[in-house]
């Protein structure tokens, strides 16, 4: 089974087309083709994403990723088998860019359309060893269930109980910001470019490193940890962020040396909250995996945070490989090969976007 997967929920025009199937009972894949267009560069000067020009590029940039993947791959479209498109959570103007463009091939082509939840895909990426393109088939690992997930991205922060794929329960979420919405919005208030995640990341990492070389330095700077004591399994980053501003206020002009001190700080107390809630919601239940999907997870030490927390409750942990942490099409192919094999349309009849979609839906 071939599948062309399409995704542009937010600021990502990626298309893949990935071979499957099944042997022995066990799912084996090949990607075939995986492209991510960025458009970080012409949002870099907005300071984020700007809705109306990540529609525009998505259209200008669909068709010809199309006709190079084809040509990459040597397959046309009456070797396609399915057409799986994100259909939320995301900008909806950028999701439509998507769904139109899969649905008209959908129908000139007479493939059949699957539309496919944005978090769902963060979940299975974790399930690849790699992004890249490959000639020989592999295994697909199993999710052990029940499963605990934690999805940490720019628009969501939700811990999730998987008690088989596509059944879902939402633990706890986030009241406010999204994790890497807050990211974003302290690099900003320090002036660093955009995406801020991974410049407070290496900023974070100096300032490590200067402390592991002397244990005498002390970070003055320090943060609150939002809900880290609260009964629930909810998250909330927009007071985390004020204390950061207040703090900004406070030093006045910043050196070199106050960004990499708020730096370290906000990327501990943001590991911090994360762990806690994570080994709180592994308490219960008797989980069987721990998953960490997101964009976030790309940050090295929240990412080797979660390693040492797998170690402490003896608990396979599923990671995305690099390539796999921020949005792409291989992962949105890879949940409809799941629900392609347990012959589910998935919404095929229900062609819109929906910018708030939950997981399930």
């Amino acid at each position: 089974m071939i599948i062309l997967g399409i995704e542009t929920s937010c600021d990502e025009t990626a298309l893949c087309l990935l071979e499957t199937h099944e042997n022995e009972g066990d799912f084996e894949y090949k990607v075939l083709k995986n492209i991510i267009h960025s458009q970080i560069d012409l949002h870099k000067e907005y300071g984020g994403v700007y809705p109306s020009l990540a529609k525009r590029e998505h259209i200008k940039n669909l068709p010809i990723l199309f006709e190079k993947i084809k040509k990459d791959t040597g397959i046309d479209e009456e070797k396609i088998d399915i057409i799986a498109v994100t259909k939320g959570p995301g900008l909806e103007p950028a999701l439509w860019t998507g769904i139109t463009f899969g649905s008209e091939l959908s129908k000139k082509y007479n493939i059949p359309l699957m539309l496919i939840n944005h978090m769902e895909g963060h979940i299975v990426s974790t399930m690849v060893d790699t992004s890249e393109a490959h000639s020989d088939f592999r295994k697909i690992k199993k999710i052990n269930t029940p499963a605990l997930a934690l999805l940490i991205s720019g628009g969501h922060t939700e811990l999730v109980k998987i008690n088989s794929l596509g059944s879902y329960e939402i633990l706890g979420s986030t009241k406010d910001d999204a994790v890497g919405e807050a990211f974003d919005k302290v690099a900003r208030m320090l002036g660093l470019p955009y995406p801020g995640g991974p410049e407070i990341g290496k900023l974070a990492k100096i300032a490590r490193e200067e402390l592991k070389e002397n244990t005498e330095v002390k970070n003055p700077i320090i943060l609150p940890r939002p809900m880290i004591n609260s009964k629930d399994l909810n998250f909330s980053f927009s007071g985390l962020k004020t204390a950061v501003l207040y703090t900004i206020k406070k030093l006045g002009d910043l050196s070199y040396e106050n960004k990499k001190e708020i730096s370290r700080e906000f990327e501990d107390a943001v590991t911090d909250v994360l762990i806690s809630k994570t080994k709180k919601a592994l308490e219960n239940d008797g989980y069987k995996t721990l998953i960490i999907g997101g964009g976030v997870i790309a940050n090295e030490h929240i990412r080797n945070a979660f390693k040492n927390i797998a170690s402490e409750f003896d608990i396979p942990l599923y990671l995305p490989a690099k390539g796999l942490t921020g949005d792409n099409a291989l992962m949105i192919a890879l949940v409809a090969m799941f629900f392609a094999s347990r012959n589910e349309k998935k919404n095929s009849q229900d062609i819109k976007a929906d910018g708030n979609l939950s997981l399930g839906n």
